[in-house]
């Protein structure tokens, strides 16, 4: 286990966030990132997640290739990253980090329509 204050934890998101591929990062529009102690019970059944189970991170929204003419004027979507499980899995800080910068890319994915299915089909799981 290895723990970092709040504002640490939220810099490193930020810092993956930012670490994205350009071609990535200018696409990304109407989402916010954010940082929970854990997640909620909706979030549970948002992602079909078993109760019991550790969830990392997850995309709140309506991924993009889902969004239709009507979607305006809506409020942000939000990508949430769970400081506590991640902090507990960690080693040290650059695991912690390692781990932040893994979840961030794997909810992205989500935003942009890929499934978890489709993540295990191309190994990025």
């Amino acid at each position: 286990m290895y723990e970092v204050d709040h504002d640490q934890f939220e810099a490193m998101v930020m810092h993956a966030v930012r670490a994205l591929p350009d071609e990535f990062r200018q696409r990304i529009a109407n989402l916010e990132f954010t940082v929970e102690d854990r997640a909620r019970s909706d979030d549970y059944a948002r992602t079909s997640t078993p109760a019991g189970s550790t969830i990392l991170g997850v995309y709140r929204g309506i991924p993009l290739p889902k969004r239709g003419a009507g979607y305006n004027m809506t409020l942000p979507d939000r990508i949430v990253i769970f400081q506590q499980p991640l902090q507990r899995l960690a080693r040290d800080e650059s695991d912690l980090a390692e781990r932040v910068h893994h979840v961030v890319k794997h909810e992205i994915a989500h935003y942009f329509g890929i499934s978890d299915d489709r993540l295990r089909e191309i190994d990025a799981y």
